[in-house]
């Protein structure tokens, strides 16, 4: 029987049934962060009666035609039953009646768990396949080891403050100013990292204007992002000590990892702390 759902009890099933221990160990927060998504999002929540599989779907904050599966968990005793493929056709179904007319398994950003299936579950990606979806395109993220060196020592931010660039804790004025250059996705994450415990900005500011910005922790505590810098502000070097600042925030939390999710600029952040591409997610999108 599939029914209406809670994010409590998808925490649950997400710490028993997430075979990636990374995403187990952060599993009650990940279904908080997803079960809150931004304001007027179209959503489809559902899952067993017996609590032994969800999914949480939703419409494209940017394309109404376009629906996202942001999560799709089965228990350890359910699988190999059925269980997924019928799960996921109801919520097809749910989609389409809110107007998709395309399905992709991968996240709905800015708010997302994963950007697409990461290579490593079989299970879904076999899932994928035989429900009809095909592979459209790939992502990844880089990982940085927060027990290197590479996060030690004030060389770059003694550098920035001799040409007046000041680095702190970003204020209530960051998200509006990160929505006017990047946009609402980019704003609301900034937004959702404000005021955790587990999460956290910072700007580099001169004479009282924002140069460039870095979050952590928007979706979830071992995730770094987004980050960006102003077009005139390019060049100056305020991403790597933004950077650091946010992955020795996440270290000083007791991460040894960090996750950079859904990495673009491969070569800075290689360069810049040591990351490395690690996790990679397909993404498969189907035509209803």
């Amino acid at each position: 029987m599939i029914v209406e759902l809670d994010a409590g009890a998808v925490g649950v099933l997400l710490a028993r049934g997430l075979d990636l221990p990374e995403d187990a160990a952060e599993a009650p927060v990940l279904a908080a962060r997803l079960a809150a998504p931004p304001r007027g999002r179209q959503v489809v929540r559902l899952g067993t009666g017996d609590g032994t599989a969800a999914a949480f779907a939703s419409i494209s904050d940017t394309d109404p035609q376009l629906g996202h599966v942001e999560l799709l968990a089965v228990a350890p005793e359910a699988r190999r039953r059925g269980v997924g493929a019928t799960l996921l056709r109801d919520v097809e179904r749910r989609l389409a009646g809110l107007g998709a007319t395309r399905v992709r398994l991968g996240g709905n950003p800015p708010c997302y768990a994963w950007p697409g299936i990461d290579v490593r579950y079989t299970p879904m990606v076999c899932l994928a396949r035989s429900a009809g979806y095909k592979m459209t395109d790939t992502a990844w993220n880089m990982t940085a080891d927060l027990r290197g060196p590479e996060l030690d020592g004030p060389v770059d931010e003694s550098r920035l403050e001799a040409m007046g660039v000041k680095v702190g804790p970003a204020g209530p004025d960051a998200p509006e100013w990160v929505r006017a250059i990047w946009g609402d996705g980019w704003a609301w994450e900034v937004e959702q990292s404000l005021g955790r415990a587990d999460a956290g900005c910072y700007v580099a500011v001169r004479d009282g204007e924002i140069l460039g910005f870095a979050a952590y922790g928007a979706n979830r505590p071992s995730w770094f992002g987004p980050m960006g810098t102003a077009p005139a502000a390019e060049g100056l070097g305020v991403g790597r000590v933004l950077l650091r600042r946010c992955l020795a925030d996440q270290r000083a939390a007791g991460h040894d990892t960090a996750q950079i999710g859904w990495a673009g600029p491969i070569s800075f952040y290689s360069k810049a702390v040591a990351a490395r591409v690690e996790r990679v997610f397909w993404i498969y999108t189907k035509t209803l």
